[in-house]
């Protein structure tokens, strides 16, 4: 990926990514949970898939420190009515493995091995 220096509009199309809370309740114990659903048209699904490739391909090591400081993650902000529709919310979409570490933000919880 060759990286922009000025990042935005990354997505093409139409894309709404829109993040849904529920609730419910059974036998008297509430649960709560929130949902994300991503739709788009096929520009804007296509144009998602090529974001998160480019990303997922980038050679962090790579970038100079002036562009991606050591410890720090590449990532993109997706924006209602700017890469995502109006009714969208704001998503950041990044990589989880630090340049020149490797580590993981603390907030991450690995899912468990089935």
């Amino acid at each position: 990926m060759n990286r922009k220096e000025t990042k935005g509009n990354e997505i093409n199309g139409h894309l709404d990514i829109i993040v849904s809370q529920h609730e419910e309740e059974f036998e008297g114990e509430k649960e709560q949970w929130n949902e994300v659903s991503i739709h788009g048209n096929p520009e804007g699904l296509k144009s998602l898939a090529k974001l998160l490739l480019e990303i997922a391909e980038l050679n962090q090591e790579n970038l100079p420190e002036k562009h991606l400081p050591n410890g720090a993650r590449e990532h993109f902000h997706l924006r209602p009515n700017i890469e995502l529709s109006k009714s969208s919310t704001e998503v950041i979409v990044g990589r989880l493995d630090a340049k020149g570490t490797g580590d993981f933000y603390t907030k991450y919880v690995r899912k468990e091995k089935y």
